[in-house]
């Protein structure tokens, strides 16, 4: 029980550090650098903040790292509830990370084309800044993209955590909720890419929930109730 405990708390550290770094790894580059359509304001935010735009390339590696070790942390905790949903949960996030990995080359490729490079030398400005901002466009698509897993996981994940009866249900129905917000940013950015803006608000509100409500109840209760609920099964026989 009290490894168990550990291994819920622990599950919900990860997944905290995950948020944290994920959300300025994956947000700081839109929201800071990005100038839609002007390639020249996006190469000279990219060249005065160097520094904090590799970092939020490296805050993207480490937050993708923690989430293998995640769900790892909660296939421990949860494949006793359901083996197939547990495998499901790990088998998506599986498929994730390479796809979030590789797309951080797009960062690269696009630092590396404002660099000034010697090699460089044969393009000039704006045809860099041209296809650097196509790197930049392939990011924001690649999110997209791998946003349908980060979407998908967390069905299984929701699932169990309503089989589990040692985390409130109402969080797992958050998380499949938030599980479709999710898959309709993706296919809305992808399909109808002007309506994103008016959709984002609204669907981040059930994405929050539910993970921040995971978040907090791993680390703050851990699995207090399951112990609870099996030492009163083990009275009844």
């Amino acid at each position: 029980m009290n490894s168990k405990k550990k291994n819920a708390r622990i599950a919900g550290l990860m997944y905290l550090l995950m948020g944290i770094t994920g959300a300025f790894g994956i947000m700081y580059v839109p929201s800071n650098i990005m100038v839609a359509g002007n390639a020249t304001a996006t190469a000279n935010n990219i060249m005065d903040s160097e520094l904090l735009f590799r970092l939020s390339m490296i805050s993207n590696l480490i937050s993708q790292t923690i989430f293998v070790f995640l769900v790892l942390s909660l296939n421990r905790l949860l494949k006793g509830v359901n083996p197939k949903h547990a495998r499901l949960m790990v088998t998506l996030v599986t498929i994730s990370v390479p796809i979030a990995f590789l797309n951080i080359l797009n960062l690269v490729a696009a630092q590396i084309l404002v660099s000034g490079a010697d090699y460089l030398t044969i393009f000039d400005e704006n045809q860099l800044n041209s296809i650097m901002m196509v790197f930049l466009n392939l990011y924001e698509h690649g999110i997209f993209i791998v946003g349908i897993f980060w979407g998908l996981w967390l069905y299984p994940l929701g699932l169990l955590v309503i089989k589990s009866k040692f985390i409130p249900k109402i969080i797992g129905i958050f998380l499949i909720i938030g599980c479709f917000a999710y898959l309709t940013d993706s296919f809305t950015s992808l399909l109808f890419p002007l309506y994103k803006e008016i959709i984002f608000p609204i669907l981040i509100v059930p994405l929050a929930i539910g993970e921040f409500s995971i978040i907090f109840w791993l680390l703050i209760k851990g699995v207090k109730t399951q112990q609870s609920h099996i030492k009163k099964g083990d009275n009844n026989v």
